[in-house]
């Protein structure tokens, strides 16, 4: 089976980390995934939008990583936003599991936090949501 295509969305100011810990699972033996170039930190203006919406056509899902601040996470909402007006299935994480994380401000009201370890990681990017 192929591998999917994932857009990684993370806060950069704040859970950097996260996305290193995604990383390192993409590159397991039994990863159903493999990253695509992920957020751009750069100032949010036409031409990163254009840039984001490049990468994420380019991909088969986007998974944006929660964490404490994601709601002022001005990229992280730009980026989901892109993603719906492109049709692409997503799905947040729950980014610390003894912490409260919280939607990007473009989620909708009946999108789940789902909760990260490795079997729901994978079901997720088979698309069981």
């Amino acid at each position: 089976m192929a591998k999917k295509r994932v857009f990684i969305s993370f806060d950069y100011d704040h859970d950097a980390a996260l996305k290193t810990l995604l990383v390192g699972q993409s590159k397991l033996e039994d990863s159903p995934f493999e990253l695509a170039d992920w957020s751009i930190k750069e100032h949010i203006d036409a031409n990163w939008k254009d840039k984001a919406r490049t990468r994420i056509r380019s991909v088969d899902i986007v998974c944006v990583i929660c964490g404490l601040h994601t709601d002022s996470a001005t990229g992280v909402s730009a980026e989901l936003k892109i993603a719906k007006e492109e049709d692409k299935p997503y799905f947040l994480l729950w980014g610390y599991s003894e912490k409260t994380c919280i939607k990007p401000k473009s989620a909708s009201a009946e999108d789940k936090i789902y909760k990260w370890t490795w079997q729901n990681l994978k079901s997720l990017i088979q698309g069981d949501r």
